[in-house]
């Protein structure tokens, strides 16, 4: 769930927004998360409870480059996307707490009882919940479910791991993000 980007400006009104639990925009999320096109998965946070709870939207466009291959005539987004929107709609939930976020990343630790119910077609909105399970300083285990309607379209349950960002273009970055350790 990474992409190493360069580092946002946060806005006080960005903080506040993520602190009262009202919704953020794009722009906001794009504060936050390092993740962009055509990979920020998440379009608009509608819902934040602090450290507990978070609910996000994915608008799916006929126009996402991966329908281009998956499938020719019979567009599908693939299940791992979905899992992938799960994390950083967690991820925005959790880096909203983190002091100096843009020299932090998120990275995957875990994917467990992943389940596909639904196929999720252009045209269709993601409604992306995310439930808190375990918090430790540097550690998040989340719950997380993505609804088209009122129907599942997929579960599961994720893990990851708050580490420190390391410095663009060298050796050692890439080694350290490829294997996670310092």
């Amino acid at each position: 769930m990474t992409v190493p980007m360069a580092p946002t400006v946060h806005s006080a009104a960005e903080a506040s927004a993520a602190d009262s639990g009202s919704a953020l925009d794009i722009t906001q999320i794009q504060a936050i998360l390092p993740h962009r096109y055509p990979f920020l998965l998440i379009d608009r946070v509608v819902e934040i409870i602090r450290k507990q709870r978070i609910v996000a939207i994915k608008n799916v466009s006929v126009n996402e480059p991966f329908f281009a291959g998956h499938f020719p005539g019979y567009p599908i987004v693939p299940g791992v996307l979905i899992v992938e929107a799960i994390a950083q709609a967690g991820g925005a939930l959790l880096l909203t707490e983190v002091a100096g976020r843009d020299g932090k990343l998120m990275f995957f630790t875990g994917i467990e009882r992943a389940k596909f119910r639904k196929p999720v077609v252009p045209g269709d909105q993601l409604r992306i919940e995310v439930e808190v399970l375990a918090w430790r300083t540097t550690a998040v285990r989340m719950g997380g479910k993505a609804f088209v309607g009122d129907k599942l379209a997929c579960e599961a349950v994720i893990t990851c791991v708050l580490v420190d960002r390391p410095a663009p273009g060298t050796a050692a970055s890439r080694s350290k993000m490829a294997t996670g350790s310092e």
